[in-house]
């Protein structure tokens, strides 16, 4: 076995057993360490391997997929995807086995068949090697992500994986070169990206009617603490609440990142450069954790720990010198916010905190105004499939948009909208926006998980040619997601 090799399978390991490794393990976490830093210069310098932007797989007629992870993301991806033409779910896997069952309940009630069941801590790995799939899909904890993603495309799958894609610098390089090696889709779910306004404004952003852009911003800001960080019902094994241990930075920036990445054209055209990073600290994770385990000794081991500073505010600039915002707060009280911000020299676009609103001098325009903008220029495929979104659920629509997206462009053999280097880019915020942290809000270099090929990627096609070949089924949902 190559050096390589070692190094590769070793790192996969350390991934895949952080979290089982309990808190004082997590506690000693920080930043991205120097050493990770260079490797990472070393491997921008070296060449592509096969560049993924743009590229189009081989048609699938039909998506053979298997779900990891069926909590309450999996589970309701289950049956989303069950309305969609074209797909069979035919694996099923979850650490815990009643969890299967009841997606083969849902299976059932969608008048799907049954799905091959895998279980226990390491079924994952057993789905990914199965034969007899095209695409795994990983609503799973966040360190399970590059791990099952790897492997999948390692045995010649396609891989889906939420947010974020990886944790690690070197869980981002890993997805980059192992898409590049096997030319199998990275897509990380972010749904974010397929929420209506969101693509108006990228449609918009498109067309020049926001003259260049020139600054952007995003976050998650939304309270998770008591109905589902200290929540014991909420996250298995309590692994969300686990992740705010030892690593203060922003932990989750790509809801509110990627749709302004794409506004952007970022890795089309122009690309993150660096990126300064700032946490306050925590004021309310350990005094609620030290709260609740005065009467519950399940929280004593929560208490005193290194939380993350409740808000975490980054700053990038681009390289063609274009600046972003992205916040990060889940823990103070607070109303749910992405923000959504895109300025440009024309206009600009703002949501959350709503309503929506577009600019095209000093006040925004009037209710009517915004209607006409939504019927010129919403894209193709809200036109397409946004009634059916919004009748099926998942987040208002969105969630729906993205996997028959999704889906079709495996059916017709189309890049995706979200490639291998964007899962990268977005994700790496996680590791370097804790390095920043760590050093006192000191620069920290992003790299170019492209080698280059930004400068002459092409923009995310917002048609649909070449594809909406992909129907849904005619059966009414009995709940909203």
């Amino acid at each position: 076995m190559s050096s390589n090799r070692r190094h590769f399978l070793k790192n996969i390991a350390v991934g895949s057993g952080a979290l089982a490794a309990g808190l004082p393990a997590l506690a000693k976490l920080t930043g991205t360490s120097d050493d990770e830093m260079n490797q990472s210069d070393v491997r921008v310098q070296s060449s592509q391997q096969f560049n993924m932007c743009g590229y189009a797989a081989p048609k699938i007629e039909t998506v053979r997929i298997g779900v990891i992870g069926l909590g309450q993301r999996g589970s309701e991806a289950v049956e989303r995807l069950s309305y969609i033409d074209g797909i069979e779910i035919v694996a099923l896997c979850d650490k815990y086995p009643d969890r299967v069952a009841a997606s083969q309940k849902t299976l059932e009630k969608m008048k799907r068949p049954r799905a091959k069941e895998f279980s226990g801590e390491e079924g994952w790995k057993a789905l990914c090697d199965s034969p007899d799939i095209d695409l795994v899909y990983t609503p799973t904890p966040w360190h399970l992500h590059t791990p099952i993603a790897v492997r999948a495309m390692l045995n010649g799958k396609h891989a889906a994986t939420e947010v974020a894609a990886a944790k690690t610098l070197e869980e981002c390089w890993q997805l980059v070169e192992t898409s590049e090696k096997t030319r199998k889709h990275c897509m990380m779910l972010e749904n974010c990206c397929y929420d209506f306004f969101e693509l108006l404004t990228l449609n918009m952003a498109r067309q020049g009617m926001l003259g260049e852009i020139v600054h952007a911003e995003g976050a998650y800001i939304h309270d998770l603490t008591k109905d589902w960080l200290f929540n014991k019902n909420a996250y298995a094994d309590m692994w969300r609440l686990k992740e705010n241990i030892g690593h203060n930075g922003n932990l989750y920036p790509t809801h509110g990142l990627g749709p302004i990445a794409q506004c952007m054209n970022i890795n089309r055209g122009d690309k993150f450069d660096h990126l300064v990073s700032m946490s306050t600290n925590d004021f309310t994770m350990n005094a609620m954790a030290k709260k609740l385990a005065e009467k519950d000794d399940f929280f004593k081991p929560y208490a005193d720990q290194p939380y993350r500073g409740n808000m975490n505010t980054t700053l990038i600039r681009s390289a063609l010198g274009k600046t972003i915002m992205v916040q990060h707060d889940v823990s103070t009280i607070r109303p749910y916010s992405r923000i959504h911000l895109v300025s440009g020299t024309k206009g600009a676009a703002q949501k959350w905190p709503g309503p929506e609103r577009v600019a095209f001098g000093h006040s925004w325009i009037k209710k009517e105004e915004l209607e006409d903008l939504h019927k010129k220029y919403s894209p193709p495929i809200v036109n397409h499939i946004g009634k059916i979104a919004k009748e099926v659920g998942g987040h208002g629509g969105m969630d729906f948009i993205m996997d028959w997206r999704l889906i079709d462009c495996l059916r017709n053999g189309l890049p995706l909208d979200q490639d291998v280097y964007d899962a990268a880019a977005w994700s790496c915020l996680v590791p370097l926006s804790q390095r920043s942290v760590a050093k006192k809000s000191r620069t920290v270099d992003i790299p170019d998980f492209t080698r280059g090929a930004w400068q002459k990627n092409k923009p995310v096609d917002l048609t649909l040619n070449g594809g909406a070949t992909t129907g849904v089924r005619d059966i009414k949902p009995d709940l909203k997601m």
